[in-house]
């Protein structure tokens, strides 16, 4: 499946809420999600733009690959997951087979699902809490997001095309993350 999103900065929370229920988005979600990034050795994964992602999203833990197809005017990824039933286990499994972590992240997400897109309010705990809340809008094209990010009132300009890790330098005070 082919992953498409992009991040909007620094929202209101209550706003946000407040619309897409006005809107007649669904909550699927609202709880802790705990993800640990891996990587091989030598750094390929890293190199190629790929994630290889083992995250716990409240009592459901899920595997992930992403292959980096573009950062363009979105985060567009080819995104392969399945659910594993131990996320302990699944860790210990990964790095056995050569894998090492090298992020961990914990934050809380509440989710609505709206026309097909995913509206995910993140925040950030532990050593990343100084990222401020944001907005990640997820769907099948780019046209679709930005007019649901305008309904929300954020611009195309507001859409970000960053990962984690870009979200992360940027308000850790290296400005704007590479393109």
């Amino acid at each position: 499946m082919q992953e498409i999103e992009v991040k909007i900065l620094e929202i209101d929370r209550e706003v946000i809420q407040k619309k897409l229920t006005e809107f007649g988005a669904r909550l699927v979600f609202d709880g802790l999600m705990h993800a640990i990034y891996y990587d091989s050795a030598d750094r390929s994964l890293k190199k190629h733009g790929d994630t290889l992602r083992l995250r716990r999203e409240g009592s459901e833990s899920v595997l992930a690959f992403k292959r980096h197809i573009s950062d363009d005017r979105a985060k567009v990824r080819e995104e392969k997951e399945v659910g594993v039933s131990d996320f302990d286990a699944m860790a210990s499994v990964l790095t056995g087979l050569g894998f090492s972590a090298w992020l961990e992240m914990r934050k809380h997400r509440t989710s609505y699902l709206l026309d097909g897109l995913h509206f995910e309010l993140d925040k950030y705990h532990g050593a990343y809490d100084y990222i401020p809340e944001f907005l990640e809008i997820e769907g099948s094209d780019i046209a679709t997001i930005h007019h649901y990010a305008g309904l929300l009132g954020y611009s195309k300009e507001d859409c970000r095309p960053w990962d984690a890790v870009q979200l992360a330098a940027y308000y850790a005070g290296a400005g704007s993350p590479p393109a």
